[in-house]
C-alpha cells in the first residue's frame, strides 16, 4: 500500500501537458504515493452541468492532499450556451471548480512563492524573493451577488446606510451588488499563517496589503487585526500598505519585501504581479492549503489554443510539486527537486518558448528529472 494517495486532476487544456511533466518528475523521486484521477473541468460542465461532480468531491474526501492542472472558465451567458441541449434552459449557474474545492474543504490559506531563479532571462530583478499569504475562502469571492438587486433588499439598504440613497432611482435591473465578506477569524487565520512562515524561514517583515483609508470597515478589521498578531512576534516588522501603493512599491523595490498577507481579491491581483517579476506564470505555483487537506496547481489558465502541443512552461506545476511534498513532509525530495530546477533554469540548454527556447513541457521535464 502507497505512502500516500493523491487526488489527480488535470482539469482542462495545456493542464493534461502541465500533468504529465509532473508525473515524469514525481517518478524521478521515486515518490510513494497511488494517483487517483478525478473528473474536473469544462466537459463535466457542458455535458454534466456540473464541472465539480460530487464523485470527484467524495474522492478527494479518500485522499491526502490534490494535485491540479488548469481550468477553463467562461462568463455565465456563454458557460450556458455551451451546454449540451438536454441542459439548457434548466438554470444552471456555471461556478468555478477551484473556488468551490476552497470553500468545501476550508482552503483558507493561498500560498504564492515567487522567486527569481538564476539564469531566468524573464526575470525583473534576480534577487526577488517574496511570498503572497492571500486568504482564500472570504471577500468577493464568496459569491453573494445579486442582479437585478431584489426589492426589499433595495429597501433595507436604504433603511440602513444613508449613502444608498445615491442610487435609489435607480432602476432594479440596472444594479449588480457584491458583498465583500471579511471575518474576523478569518484575517486571524491568514495574517498568522503568514508570521509563522516568516518565523520558519528567516523572512524579516510581513506587509499587510489592504486599503483601509478607502474600504473602511473590510479592510480596516484586517489592518486592526494584523496589528493585533504583529505583537506576538517580536523579531519581525509588521509593515502597512495600500493595494494600489504595493504595486508601485513591488515595480520599485520588490527586493525590499518578503511576505506578503492580503485578503482573496487583493491577493489575486497582487500574487500575479509578483509572479510576473520572476518570469510570469510559467513560474507560479500555488497551495490551496486547509488544516486537514491542500490542494496544489500552477496559476496559469488552460490555453486552450496549445492544449496537447506540450509547448507551455511546466516549471509553474514543478513548483507546485515542490509545495506539495513539502506539505507532505517530504522535505528531503522537495529540496532535490527545487534544486533541480533551479540547476536547469540556470544551465538554460532545455527552455520552453517563452522563455525564448524550443524545448517541449515534456523535455524539461525530463531534463529536471535526469537532475534530480
Amino acid at each position: 500500500m502507497a505512502k500516500f494517495r493523491i487526488a489527480w486532476l488535470p482539469g482542462d487544456g495545456v493542464g493534461q501537458d502541465v500533468m504529465e511533466a509532473a508525473k515524469i518528475v514525481l517518478d524521478a523521486l521515486k515518490l510513494d504515493a497511488e494517483y487517483i484521477h478525478g473528473d474536473i473541468g469544462w466537459e463535466f460542465w457542458r455535458t454534466e452541468g456540473e464541472p465539480l461532480p460530487l464523485r470527484t468531491v467524495e474522492l478527494l474526501r479518500k485522499t491526502d492532499c490534490a494535485l491540479f492542472g488548469a481550468i477553463t472558465s467562461k462568463p455565465k451567458e456563454e458557460a450556458e450556451k455551451e451546454l449540451v441541449p438536454e441542459l439548457q434552459g434548466k438554470g444552471l449557474i456555471y461556478s468555478s471548480p477551484i473556488v468551490r474545492l476552497r470553500q468545501e474543504f476550508n482552503l483558507r490559506t493561498n500560498l504564492r512563492p515567487c522567486k527569481a531563479y538564476t539564469g531566468n532571462p524573464l526575470n525583473y530583478r534576480d534577487d526577488i524573493d517574496l511570498v503572497v499569504f492571500r486568504e482564500n475562502t472570504e471577500d468577493l469571492y464568496v459569491g453573494i451577488e445579486f442582479h437585478p438587486l431584489p426589492g426589499e433588499l433595495m429597501d433595507k439598504l436604504l433603511e440602513l446606510h444613508p449613502k444608498m440613497k445615491k442610487f435609489g432611482d435607480t432602476p432594479l435591473d440596472d444594479i449588480a451588488v457584491s458583498l465583500r465578506i471579511i471575518t474576523r477569524k478569518g484575517a486571524q487565520n491568514i495574517i498568522r499563517d503568514a508570521f509563522e512562515y516568516a518565523k520558519k524561514h528567516g523572512y524579516k517583515t510581513v506587509t499587510v496589503v489592504e486599503k483601509p483609508n478607502v474600504i473602511r470597515e473590510t479592510s480596516g478589521l484586517m489592518v486592526r487585526e494584523a496589528r493585533k498578531i504583529a505583537k506576538e512576534y517580536p523579531g519581525i516588522d509588521l509593515w502597512e500598505t495600500n493595494i494600489d501603493a504595493m504595486c508601485m512599491w513591488l515595480i520599485k523595490n520588490p527586493n525590499d519585501y518578503g511576505v506578503l498577507v492580503t485578503s482573496n481579491m487583493f491577493g489575486d491581483i497582487v500574487s500575479d504581479l509578483c509572479a510576473q517579476l520572476v518570469g510570469g506564470l510559467g513560474f507560479a505555483c500555488s497551495g490551496n492549503i486547509g488544516d486537514n487537506y491542500a490542494v496544489f496547481e500552477p496559476t496559469h489558465g488552460s490555453a486552450p489554443k496549445y492544449a496537447g502541443k506540450y509547448k507551455v512552461n511546466p516549471i509553474a506545476m514543478m513548483l507546485s510539486c515542490k509545495l506539495m511534498l513539502d506539505w507532505l513532509e517530504e522535505f528531503d525530495m522537495a529540496n532535490r527537486l527545487e534544486n533541480a530546477i533551479a540547476a536547469v533554469i540556470e544551465e538554460a540548454k532545455v527552455r520552453t518558448y517563452d522563455m525564448g527556447g524550443t524545448s517541449t513541457s515534456l523535455e524539461v521535464a525530463e531534463e529536471i528529472a535526469r537532475k534530480i
